[in-house]
């Protein structure tokens, strides 16, 4: 149920600085206010298919499924080290810059749909996040799950939202230096790549 405790809890896990933090804030930064709200979007869009699988029990065949975990686990490293490189590159899709590059809304979505997508890890902690707070009546079970689910995209969305609202406000501040700009990009580079050292560690 959609008790209190359930939304701090919520809050806490959605404001916690994961991948679809340092997407959306790369985004800010390098290209401002519109890209990184489409890529709020994006990364709360790549939730959707873990809470489905939460809700209707697939979560549980992933976390039993070593091949299928690891093939989705894989994929989704080589995409987090894909990111980085992209950020590297001088002209790469999220490399942070003075002059912004245009992208489309739904090619940044789709980016960010699919940091979470290819994180089978997102499915099993659905899994674990959401049953403690149900009613307990295993009649409403699906509907009360799918409620918690759709609060807690809401969440996910707004407060992406907010973090890359503050790195576009900090856009101008900070990119009037190459030094600055060439410290940020080997920044998130990193970071992306450190993620996807985590991710290649993970176990079901």
């Amino acid at each position: 149920m959609i008790t209190l405790h359930f939304l701090i809890t919520a809050l806490v896990v959605v404001m916690a600085p994961g991948t679809g933090v340092i997407y959306t804030l790369a985004l800010g930064l390098g290209q401002g206010r519109r890209a990184a709200l489409w890529a709020a979007l994006g990364c709360t869009i790549g939730v959707l298919p873990h809470l489905a699988a939460a809700t209707l029990g697939l979560a549980a065949v992933l976390h039993t499924s070593a091949l299928l975990f690891a093939a989705v686990k894989w994929a989704g490293v080589a995409y987090l080290l894909y990111l980085a490189w992209q950020t590297l590159k001088d002209d790469g899709a999220l490399s942070v810059q003075e002059t912004k590059t245009r992208q489309s809304g739904w090619q940044i979505a789709r980016r960010g749909a699919l940091i979470n997508i290819l994180n089978p890890k997102l499915s099993i902690f659905f899994l674990a996040l959401l049953p403690p707070f149900l009613s307990g009546n295993t009649a409403s079970a699906t509907t009360e799950m799918t409620a918690m689910g759709a609060v807690f995209m809401a969440m996910t969305f707004g407060v992406f939202a907010l973090y890359g609202i503050f790195a576009a406000g900090a856009r101008r501040q900070l990119l009037g230096s190459a030094q600055v700009m060439a410290w940020l990009n080997r920044s998130f580079a990193g970071i992306f790549a450190a993620l996807a050292g985590r991710l290649a560690f993970e176990r079901a």
